[in-house]
């Protein structure tokens, strides 16, 4: 009884008092040591529980942890939390990447930002020692470096989730997900960007001087559709209905099905190209696809135009045609009304004529 008493009361009660001194501090549970210029070690050890490691920032923060483990470890409510103390967050990316990224639609493009976050010095810290603060660094360091807010928001959402996947499923229950804590991102303003002029008239005939068949046929779908370049490479013959004039999409970005109407200009667009026995419409990467329109806008000096702003300007002319709201959701796939105002972006002068 009086054994208990003493670990209830008497240490607990000491051993704040006795968390002082020089780079090396020793009690009867625990012991600090300081590594480096500005790291500490804490050691606890207390029978039962056996030795609890942790590395720190300060001495101050390495104290507090020390009498809490403590505290914690005497009073019967410690949790062991040896997965997150030994887990890296290079091992949990590695882990997140290999059982949660494959299920999804743009794994590959997830698996590249997972390799960019591995190759961060934070990638070589436990994930127990990560906080807000260094994660607001990480976002701050990105902005300077000129990376773009969209980028950095699904980096950290990314991130994010990783924490969750963690403390849901990993069995790491007590960890807390850092991302919470620090100041969000906003979204950039929608592009504004449309085909000006006779820019579509240069790329097409482009197209035509150099014989790419494919990037005609794409740039004009995409014009006549607004379809995104996934859909686009993922169209098969089988799908596509010329009687109909309807291209049927089983799996789009959202998840959803989606039948396009074709208009004349999509229709001669699929005629153009051949039929192949594989029933890929194009056969061609999306990396190829974007290179390629790339190397079309440089070649004719078209500057700062990009594939996907030909789903803009589809969607724009949909509306200048007269269709209605629910109308063009139902052509471009959009589930949100409010993403779909930020891909229209009509001309005032063409507003202008209509006003008369």
């Amino acid at each position: 009884m009086w054994l208990a008493l003493v670990h209830t009361i008497v240490i607990p009660r000491l051993a704040p008092n006795l968390l002082h001194n020089a780079d090396t501090w020793r009690c009867r549970l625990a012991s600090i040591t300081k590594r480096g210029e500005r790291q500490y070690h804490v050691r606890v050890r207390v029978k039962g529980f056996g030795v609890r490691c942790k590395t720190l920032a300060s001495r101050e923060e390495a104290r507090k942890w020390a009498a809490k483990v403590e505290s914690e470890m005497l009073h019967g409510v410690f949790v062991p939390q040896d997965e997150r103390d030994r887990t890296t967050l290079a091992e949990a990316l590695d882990r997140y990447g290999r059982e949660v990224t494959p299920a999804k639609k743009g794994a590959c493009t997830e698996q590249r930002r997972i390799a960019q976050l591995r190759r961060h010095p934070l990638a070589a810290r436990y994930i127990a020692s990560l906080r807000g603060v260094d994660l607001a660094r990480y976002r701050d360091e990105r902005l300077h470096a000129g990376i773009g807010s969209n980028t950095i928001r699904l980096e950290l959402a990314l991130l994010s989730h990783v924490f969750e996947v963690a403390r849901k499923d990993w069995g790491m229950e007590s960890m807390t997900n850092p991302v919470h804590s620090i100041r969000k991102l906003s979204l950039p303003a929608g592009r504004e960007r449309r085909l000006v002029g006779d820019e579509e008239h240069r790329l097409l005939t482009y197209c035509d001087s150099t014989g790419n068949v494919r990037l005609k046929s794409a740039i004009r779908l995409a014009i006549a559709t607004g379809m995104r370049r996934s859909e686009l490479i993922a169209l098969r013959w089988s799908n596509v209905d010329l009687q109909r004039r309807v291209a049927v999409l089983p799996d789009t970005k959202n998840g959803t099905r989606r039948q396009v109407p074709l208009a004349s200009s999509a229709i001669a667009a699929l005629a153009a190209l051949p039929r192949r026995d594989d029933d890929k419409v194009f056969a061609i990467h999306p990396d190829w696809l974007t290179w390629q329109f790339h190397v079309a806008c440089r070649a004719v000096q078209i500057e700062g135009l990009r594939f996907h702003d030909l789903r803009h300007e589809a969607v724009s002319r949909l509306f200048e045609r007269g269709l209605n709201m629910m109308e063009v959701a139902s052509v471009s796939g959009h589930k949100s009304l409010s993403m779909l105002k930020r891909y229209t972006h009509l001309r005032a002068e063409d507003l202008a004529q209509k006003l008369g």
